[in-house]
């Protein structure tokens, strides 16, 4: 997700797929023989032409699905809202507060008291991330980000000053269509880990967790050093609202992966992992191993970082690896070999005793202002210009776990990563997907950087890559990987369409392309890699999917003009039904500066305004109309008896 330095905000809109069987023709369901699915496809929708579709999240796609018998059949697909997170239905304390409310310490909604004399809620416009995690005694819980609020109720920025949250909804399913409908809206309590930092996307691991992030960790050099750097203002003004006092500001309290648990009663529990590292995490993807986890870096001047647990379904402990990238090419956006330099290894216990000590950067690195003998330069994210570090003596673990990036830089791993975001997983061909949502920066061949490891071409739309996974890696010290899911080499997969000026909608992307790929999510059912946008370049952002075997590009939703797509989750099977979750985040936010002369750009921003709200809410919802893909996966399940009951 992009901080709005980098012109990010995100609209997503939580989508479900709920997933149907419509009946047979009689003509079918009277045939004799075994029915099964030989293969599906998705039939794309067109760009939005007009005001009115501008401003709607819809879909008038479809999928095509034929069956054993010869008979070809459309399901067509439509949207449906769950909630906004300005709508009342998050109970807290017996009392009704928006979904997208933040809570303090003490679990009392934060007000904002920004216009004098009217104090309000503060409302997140952004959710994120949905789990919709695997039935518990029959019941489906899903869990929500609310990443962050882009304006206060004065109008002003209010991005990353105000602590974020999470929710827990308990669904009612349909056991008939499948229809999700929130049943209650929980919020849930980080008080045990001194509140949550900005929470971009997140994941689903393979025990049935909600593995959440913490994005754009605030830089502990900046904080220490610069009263009146953004580190230390937006960190103080976290823990004025969170704790109510901000002398409790610390910046090693955030940059984690919490862990979210929910038990057989429908409550949710929260651990931080410490030992993963601290860097600006977009989401941890588990491995079927569920040992080895891959990450987005998001932000320019990043770094690829893989953890391999101790213990399988256990992310207390573990060694974390970060990246050295070897260039082997520049075709469809580029390639290259990847090398793993161990950091550590830590328990989050360990690390969490090093936070608790008071611990700060400079006790950590010594600084130079210019090139010194001993002190070698870096080029990373939260600092964002050439530093000369040196590590002091035996600080190494505090440095691999709580400065990440930075160390990995100074033990030769590459830190030229931009826009490094969604993550997921195609089991079956063992390839990890990451999308780089901005080529640019630094993965340019730039001789005034410390190191130029990428030198690949400027793609401002983006690249979605995909990672080769192999067993029996080693390190770059010689030493085994103790993991059969290390990625030991990428190249690009889907490459965005830069174009060299705007079209008459603000587009200034091939607008039949991604653009700005950001959320990734992959149905293994449906052989489908589905890419959310994170676009300035599209002036309507889409959710896209794509068929690794035909390699067919297909739009299948429209979210609101100058939104972004955000919390896509694929969920194939949940008591036989199939889903598709999204998010839409700051509808109308990057409609601004467009030159848009296909329709009044005074009337699209007016209407977006008395429709949805510029700023002020974000969408949670689910499309409809597809086939169970259970059916998909199990070629010797007859499924015309199914179609005969209903």
């Amino acid at each position: 997700m992009k901080k709005k330095r980098f012109n990010k905000k995100g609209a997503a809109l939580a989508l479900a797929f709920a997933l149907t069987i419509p009946a047979l023709t009689p003509a079918a369901a009277a045939g004799n023989g075994h029915v099964t699915i030989d293969s599906v496809r998705f039939n794309g929708m067109d760009a939005p032409k007009t005001i009115d579709q501008m401003v709607q999240t819809y879909t008038n796609a479809s999928l095509e699905v034929k069956y054993s018998n010869g008979e070809v059949k459309q399901f067509p697909l439509s949207y449906k809202k769950l909630f906004k997170s300005e709508d009342k239905v998050a109970i807290n304390k017996g009392q009704l507060i928006p979904a997208g409310t933040p809570i303090d310490v003490n679990g009392n909604p934060i007000i904002d008291t920004s216009v004098e004399g009217k104090p309000t809620y503060y409302v997140s416009d952004a959710p994120d991330s949905n789990s919709l995690l695997k039935p518990i005694n029959g019941q489906l819980y899903m869990v929500t980000h609310y990443e962050y609020q882009t304006i206060d109720a004065a109008g002003k920025s209010a991005y990353g000053v105000v602590p974020a949250s999470m929710s827990l909804s308990t669904l009612e399913q349909s056991k008939k269509t499948g229809e999700l409908t929130p049943k209650e809206v929980k919020k849930i309590d980080f008080s045990s880990v001194n509140g949550l930092w900005i929470p971009c996307n997140g994941s689903l691991s393979p025990w049935n967790t909600h593995l959440g992030s913490e994005e754009y960790e605030p830089d502990a050099r900046n904080f220490e050093m610069d009263a009146n750097s953004s580190a230390r203002t937006q960190t103080e003004s976290f823990a004025k609202l969170y704790f109510g006092d901000k002398s409790k500001a610390n910046p090693y309290f955030y940059g984690f992966v919490p862990e979210i648990k929910v038990d057989k009663q429908g409550d949710a529990s929260v651990e931080k992992h410490y030992s993963i590292g601290r860097f600006s995490h977009e989401l941890m993807k588990m491995m079927p191993d569920q040992r080895t986890a891959f990450f987005g870096d998001d932000g320019s001047y990043t770094t690829m970082f893989m953890y391999v647990a101790d213990k399988a379904k256990d992310l207390s402990a573990g060694t974390l690896y970060a990246a050295k990238f070897h260039q082997t090419g520049n075709e469809n956006g580029g390639s290259g070999n990847l090398e793993w330099i161990k950091l550590g290894h830590a328990s989050d216990k360990e690390v969490k005793a090093i936070i608790d000590s008071g611990i700060k950067f400079s006790d950590i690195f010594e600084t130079s202002a210019e090139p010194k003998e001993g002190f070698k330069a870096i080029k990373q994210y939260s600092y964002g210009k050439t530093e000369y570090l040196k590590l002091k003596p035996g600080m190494e673990k505090a440095a691999a776990f709580l400065e990440s990036r930075r160390y990995a830089a100074l033990l030769g791993a590459t830190s030229e990563f931009n826009k490094m975001e969604g993550v997921t997983l195609n089991e079956k061909d063992k390839k990890v997907y990451i999308a780089i949502s901005d080529q640019s920066n630094g993965m340019l061949a730039n001789a005034a950087d410390p190191t130029d490891d990428i030198q690949l071409p400027k793609i401002k739309s983006g690249v979605t890559y995909q990672l080769n996974l192999a067993g029996g890696q080693k390190d770059s010290q010689g030493q085994k990987i103790k993991s059969k899911y290390v990625a030991a080499s990428m190249n690009g997969l889907i490459v965005g369409k830069d174009m060299p000026s705007a079209d008459a909608y603000g587009n200034t992307a091939d607008v039949n392309s991604v653009a700005n790929t950001d959320n990734l999510s992959y149905s293994e059912a449906l052989r489908t890699l589905f890419i959310g946008e994170d676009s300035g370049m599209h002036t309507n952002n889409f959710v896209w999917a794509y068929n690794v075997d035909t390699k067919e590009l297909s739009r299948i939703l429209s979210v609101p003009a100058g939104a972004e797509s955000t919390g896509l989750f694929a969920a194939d099977n949940r008591n036989g039904f199939s889903y598709i979750m999204s998010n839409f985040q700051h509808p109308g936010d990057e409609i601004d500066g467009k030159k848009i002369t296909a329709v009044d750009k005074g009337d699209l921003e007016k209407a977006m305004e008395e429709q949805i709200g510029i700023n002020r809410t974000g969408g949670v919802g689910y499309i409809s109309g597809l086939p169970s893909l259970e059916d998909l996966q199990n070629k010797n399940r007859d499924v015309k008896s199914i179609f005969l009951k209903k």
